[in-house]
């Protein structure tokens, strides 16, 4: 599985943007976001099944972000509202199967993106 973010870059507080993740090779069950800010740990944004779409979230983005995912185009996307500087990090997309409990956890994934960089100015 290879995995293609893109969307990530500047946009100042209160303001919006759109993370997509391109999945090729073998489908996994899972998909999800996670981030990791300088000197921090990376942390889980949001997740995704593919077949039943149910949806997970951080608390710390309920209600301003969206997972959602395009089927047709093995593609997911994460929209983000309401940006605040804290959400300034490298996002990351991930893939795997499901683990249960897991799935907020970066040890449910197998297979990574290469990270797109958020940077929110206040």
């Amino acid at each position: 599985v290879q995995l293609q973010a893109s969307g990530g870059g500047l946009v100042q507080a209160g303001g919006s943007l759109r993370l997509s993740c391109a999945a090729s090779g073998r489908t996994s069950i899972t998909m999800g976001w996670f981030r990791q800010a300088p000197g921090k740990e990376r942390a889980f944004v949001a997740a995704i099944k593919w077949s039943t779409g149910t949806t997970y979230y951080a608390d710390s983005v309920k209600g301003r972000f969206t997972i959602s995912r395009d089927n047709a185009k093995n593609t997911v996307y994460l929209r983000m509202n309401s940006l605040k500087s804290e959400d300034t990090a490298v996002y990351y997309c991930a893939a795997g199967p499901d683990r249960g409990l897991l799935i907020r956890s970066p040890s449910n994934y197998d297979y990574w993106g290469q990270g797109t960089q958020v940077t929110v100015s206040s």
